[in-house]
């Protein structure tokens, strides 16, 4: 590990000194290296691999100010592909969310609309135990359908304030669940 940081930090500040056949070089053992790491991650998406390697070098490129020199460089490209790949799941579970597949032997009338005044008066319950600033960025945003700019303007906080309210809500909602379960 130490000699592939040696190699990758020497191409590297090669390449941001001018040197365009070292960046060259440095892309592509970095692209290999991030194959690998993509590959053991996402065994059952094969066909996402390259895809996630393509934005993840373009990441690095774009972002290559960002890093510190004296820091371990692999430490940085790894926090980058990191996050590309906690995107693709975050882009996936969005999908997926919205396209729930239909079983043959799937039960349409299996629920009433009974059930749903009960989901809805256990939501409220669960809401209920939330503060504000994480109850109504899930409401206006995840209930209401509002946008995150439309929920900030309703309830006076910025946009990145609702972000972290939804976050933040949805965790505190996920562990009083577990509680009740």
């Amino acid at each position: 590990m130490i000699a592939t940081e040696h190699e990758l930090l020497g191409l590297f500040q090669a390449g941001l000194d001018g040197d365009a056949a070292a960046y060259h070089r440095f892309l592509q053992r970095l692209g290999a290296l991030l194959r690998g790491y993509f590959r053991r991650r996402l065994q059952s998406l094969p066909d996402e691999v390259e895809d996630l390697v393509q934005e993840t070098l373009l990441a690095v490129h774009t972002q290559r100010h960002t890093y510190r020199p004296g820091s371990p460089l692999t430490a940085w490209v790894h926090a980058v592909a990191r996050y590309k790949l906690v995107d693709l799941w975050r882009r996936r579970e969005r999908h997926e969310s919205l396209n729930d597949p239909l079983d043959d032997d799937l039960a349409v009338f299996a629920h009433t609309d009974d059930d749903a005044g009960l989901v809805r008066r256990d939501l409220s319950r669960l809401l209920g135990g939330l503060p504000d600033h994480q109850r109504l960025p899930i409401q206006h945003t995840k209930l209401e359908g509002l946008s995150v700019q439309e929920a900030a303007r309703l309830t006076g906080m910025s946009e990145s304030a609702v972000k972290v309210g939804v976050h933040r809500g949805l965790k505190a909602l996920a562990r009083q669940w577990k509680g009740l379960t």
